[in-house]
């Protein structure tokens, strides 16, 4: 490694590379905040049709609530949410008296099979309010396939069934719908606060960056490094290995941002029923 190191030029080329790269970091933030803006600098007739579409929203969600709940945040939206389609998944089991035993029984089996998924989209306690270990679970559920399953079922009965049937199926669908609009929405207030997060904490890491990469390639080019030694490391091998690390940072960082984003992206990238597995 000492031998590798004494190469001062191309432990200068790769420095001045890493610090090009940063630069362009730099460029990068600012493209993402333009973006981030460019969402909320609209039109005042634009700002109002996403008020009206939050209240509307807002006003449905109410009618599931019970008192002193507030579902403003993603843990409580995911509790009333998980309860609603548990309570209404099993009234369905009132109308089974007179139907098919195997149709009754394929009716037990998805009810309980919702029930279920429901229980564990709504414990919340075990992620201790991390936020994204919150969004998670409601990532994790895959509303599409039982929106399916339920219209199946409801076809399966046919015209043999109630009009109460029905409504209970069309109940059911109903939840599934307004806990896919929520998850979508606290989806994209997660990208919006996650990239906000990316711009401000590569802004803090890059700027010192690029002061220390820049001084660690003056100070190679002039011969001027620091005379200690470090756990018996001599000091050019100290003073590189340092660099290094501190150029490299903003790239840890992004790459840790990106792959998060990237991989929330991907499992919610369904569009009701339809996904690409």
């Amino acid at each position: 490694m000492q031998n590798l190191l004494t190469e001062t030029s191309t432990v200068q080329t790769v420095l001045n590379t890493l610090l090009s790269g940063m630069i362009l970091l730099v460029s990068i933030v600012v493209s993402i905040n333009s973006i981030v803006l460019s969402h909320d600098m609209s039109a005042l007739n634009n700002q109002e049709d996403r008020i009206e579409g939050t209240m509307e929203f807002r006003r449905n969600l109410g009618e599931l609530t019970r008192a002193g709940e507030n579902p403003s945040d993603p843990g409580s939206f995911l509790t009333v949410m998980s309860r609603t389609i548990r309570e209404r998944a099993q009234r369905l089991d009132d109308d089974l008296d007179g139907a098919e035993t195997a149709l009754a029984e394929e009716v037990r089996e998805y009810v309980s099979s919702v029930a279920e998924t429901a229980d564990q989209l709504g414990d919340v306690e075990d992620t201790s309010g991390a936020e994204f270990a919150v969004l998670w679970k409601g990532i994790e559920f895959q509303y599409g396939a039982q929106i399916e399953q339920s219209r199946q079922l409801k076809r399966s009965f046919g015209s043999d069934s109630s009009g109460e049937t029905a409504e209970r199926f069309d109940r059911l669908i109903e939840a599934f719908e307004l806990f896919a609009i929520g998850k979508e929405y606290f989806k994209t207030l997660y990208y919006t606060q996650e990239v906000s997060r990316l711009s401000q904490t590569l802004l803090v890491i890059t700027l010192p960056a690029i002061l220390i990469n820049a001084s660690t390639i003056l100070a190679i080019n002039a011969g001027l490094l620091p005379d200690f030694w470090l756990l018996g490391l001599p000091p050019l091998q100290t003073f590189v290995a340092a660099a290094f690390t501190v150029s490299l940072a903003p790239y840890l960082v992004l790459t840790a941002y990106m792959l998060r984003l990237s991989a929330v992206a991907r499992l919610t990238s369904s569009a009701g029923i339809f996904s690409l597995n």
